[in-house]
C-alpha cells in the first residue's frame, strides 16, 4: 500500500496545495506556499525534502 503526505514548506511548515507519494522523486520543483507566499526551488525523494538554494548574480 502506498503512503500519501502532504507536501510542506520548508519556511514555515505548512501544508502546501502538492500531495506526493512514497515513490515520488522531483528535482529542482518550484515550489509555492499560498500562506507565506514564497516560491522555493526543492528536490524530493523518498519524503526528504531539500532546499535548493541558488547563488546571487
Amino acid at each position: 500500500m502506498k503512503k500519501n503526505e502532504w507536501l510542506l514548506c520548508p519556511n514555515c511548515n505548512n501544508k502546501t496545495r502538492i500531495k506526493i507519494c512514497d515513490n515520488t522523486v522531483l528535482e529542482n520543483f518550484p515550489l509555492y506556499c499560498p500562506k507565506c507566499k514564497r516560491e522555493i526551488i526543492i528536490s524530493v525523494k523518498q519524503f526528504n525534502t531539500t532546499v535548493i538554494t541558488e547563488p546571487d548574480a
